[in-house]
């Protein structure tokens, strides 16, 4: 299936959760370069219900969904994406994934081959690349050389008493903060640091609370806590790298999540008009589930 820019690419969309109804559903139905074909979710009432919202139909087969359209966003838990998304590239449908792409590396590995060997386009929604401030800081920083030290912290109310529409979600509870928010810490630090050589992870501190030490391949060191367990007043996020050409901090976000959604979707549409791949592909989504999985392999099971 092909899109051309004088038509909107047809897309689908997976999932039916508070991130499919707050993000990715009102980008698709809003954004000009795309027509949002319909919706599946695992609770066909959902679906139902998520699709009267956004104004199209619901599916109860993805397969009569990847047949209708030119791509499909994935809004669903990382182990449930993966399968899908394979189904969807061999399909011929162009992908818009969420992070992380999966939580076992063979999943994420297939995932990225079923990409290559269908030659769909694929762009993973990896926040802060597509914030307006913070996209830009990436790709001015990731243009200087030098970088010695770097760090990314993530610290969320999530199950801290935030009341977030996030606190009910199973895999988070399973999976904890390293899965959920460890990929946007990731996502900063290699693009500027480069390759790890070895990773070192311990729990410590409140609930799902992980510390990561990073070494990499250039020589460079980093360090990220990440955690869902703070209190509100504790929340934020900071991240920072340190070299030859200063100290340079992450600049806070100042938008709204659909609307970085929105650059992702143009992203995509970059990336089947010319062919060329997205810094944030399926390839480099593998990556980040590989070396979440080193760290999760150091930790004891949540409680």
């Amino acid at each position: 299936m092909t899109s051309t820019t004088a038509t909107p690419l047809r897309c689908g969309l997976l999932g039916t959760g508070p991130w499919a109804r707050r993000t990715h559903g009102p980008a698709l139905a809003e954004h000009a370069g795309t027509e949002l074909v319909g919706v599946w979710g695992r609770r066909p009432e959902a679906a139902a219900e998520l699709a009267g919202e956004l104004g199209t139909r619901a599916y109860e087969d993805p397969a009569a969904l990847f047949a209708d359209v030119d791509a499909v966003a994935l809004a669903l838990p990382p182990d449930v994406q993966a399968p899908l998304a394979v189904r969807a590239a061999e399909a011929g449908c162009h992908l818009l994934l969420d992070k992380p792409v999966a939580t076992a590396p063979a999943a994420a590995r297939e995932v990225a081959e079923a990409v290559e060997r269908a030659g769909v386009a694929a762009v993973v929604f990896f926040t802060l690349h597509f914030g307006a401030g913070t996209a830009q800081w990436l790709r001015d920083r990731a243009a200087e050389d030098g970088w010695q030290v770097g760090r990314a912290d993530w610290l969320s109310p999530v199950f801290g008493g935030g009341h977030s529409p996030y606190a009910a979600s199973p895999w988070r509870r399973e999976k904890g903060a390293l899965w959920d928010i460890g990929p946007h810490a990731l996502s900063v630090l290699l693009p500027l640091l480069g390759e790890v050589a070895e990773v070192t992870a311990a729990r410590g501190g409140a609930g799902d609370t992980v510390h990561l030490v990073l070494r990499h391949v250039s020589g460079a060191s980093s360090t990220s806590t990440l955690s869902h367990s703070v209190d509100p007043a504790a929340a934020g996020v900071t991240a920072e790298v340190r070299g030859a050409s200063g100290v340079a901090q992450l600049p806070e976000r100042q938008e709204e999540p659909a609307v970085a959604f929105g650059r992702a979707v143009d992203a995509l549409l970059e990336a089947v008009r010319t062919g060329r791949a997205h810094p944030c592909d399926a390839r480099f989504a593998q990556t980040v589930t590989e070396l979440l999985h080193r760290a999760d392999a150091q930790l004891p099971p949540l409680r």
